[in-house]
């Protein structure tokens, strides 16, 4: 089965996003299309990738009869509501991460796409790496024994980037990097909901979190500290401690390509892109694409491993996040 994705935005993202998808096999999945705002940047993205169609708007893409899902690679402010719009005119959607500005939009779209009978996962593409599935194995055989304490940090000096700095454009340490380090948190411990979560954190005058630890306390006196920040560099690791050892995700946790078991390294590398990449190891999006593609073919309306309940869960702890630290969406008032 051939999955014809269409692809909302020209931006960087959808670039790499594109990129990934050309390292999988041609009879598996093809890009037909792309709709930007803009139709001449529309029209160089699909020059560049050879992409057939170009629409000059997201709702001629969402009406579309050639497209099985659209790839949703727009700033986090119009990830619900161009999702509504997909969904309605029922596409299957992969949109980036976050999935929505907060808990009120992620179970939006998901009703929205339960209405309308198709499949909508958010585009945590980490989840989906060969180091994650290993990890997940790992953790299930008890390798390391009891696993007692999770330490995530990202922190990159992203304060001129304005994406990430202006409120209107989604930005903030947490929402834009931070979801990385507790999506790896939910991850490791099966999608529990945490016992409580202590947030403390530094804002920019625009309104947004510079930097954010967060602190999460699970059941059975288990612990996780998430630490982000868009004004420094950080180790960008991620570490599972348990009663017999530890394992460990170097840099760069968020796109991980290799994994240390007490101590012994694997490495899971990433295919050679065809163009140059805006995101280290990009290529390996198509972790992500083809899991769309698997559950498309069990007749699945969501993934497993990224489930909408996985979402919900991940943007309630970030509102709680952000109501401890004073950062407040507009998105929140409606």
């Amino acid at each position: 089965m051939v999955v014809r994705w269409g692809i909302c935005s020209a931006g960087k993202i959808s670039h790499d996003f594109t990129v990934a998808l050309k390292t999988l096999p041609p009879e598996d999945h093809q890009v037909l299309a792309v709709a930007a705002r803009n139709l001449k940047r529309a029209e160089e993205f699909a020059q560049k990738h050879r992409i057939p169609k170009v629409h000059s708007s997201y709702e001629e893409l969402a009406k579309d009869p050639e497209i099985d899902v659209v790839y949703v690679g727009t700033i986090h402010p119009h990830h619900h509501p161009l999702g509504i719009i997909f969904l309605n005119a029922k596409k299957n959607v992969l949109c980036e991460k976050p999935l929505a500005m907060n808990l009120k939009e992620v179970k939006e779209l998901v009703a929205t796409a339960k209405t309308n009978n198709v499949f909508l996962m958010e585009a945590v593409w980490t989840r989906f790496f060969p180091v994650s599935l290993e990890i997940s194995r790992l953790l299930a055989q008890e390798a390391v024994g009891e696993v007692k304490l999770v330490r995530a940090d990202f922190g990159a000096s992203l304060k001129n980037t304005p994406r990430s700095v202006e409120k209107e454009l989604g930005g903030g340490a947490l929402i834009d990097i931070g979801i990385y380090c507790l999506q790896f948190v939910l991850m490791v411990y099966g999608g529990e909901k945490p016992e409580s979560i202590q947030a403390t954190g530094v804002c920019l005058d625009t309104g947004v979190d510079e930097s954010m630890v967060v602190t999460l306390k699970f059941s059975q006196d288990r612990l996780a500290v998430c630490t982000c920040t868009i004004a420094v560099d950080l180790p960008n690791e991620a570490v599972i401690f348990g009663t017999k050892g530890t394992i460990r995700v170097p840099a760069h946790m968020w796109s991980p390509t290799s994994l240390i078991v007490n101590g012994k390294e694997t490495h899971y590398p990433v295919p050679e892109p065809y163009l140059p990449l805006n995101f280290i190891n990009s290529t390996g999006m198509r972790y992500e694409a083809e899991e769309v593609r698997q559950c498309l073919l069990k007749g699945l309306k969501e993934s497993s491993r990224m489930s909408h309940a996985d979402s919900a869960l991940l943007a309630e702890i970030m509102d709680e996040c952000r109501k401890q630290v004073g950062v407040v969406y507009s998105q929140d008032h409606q």
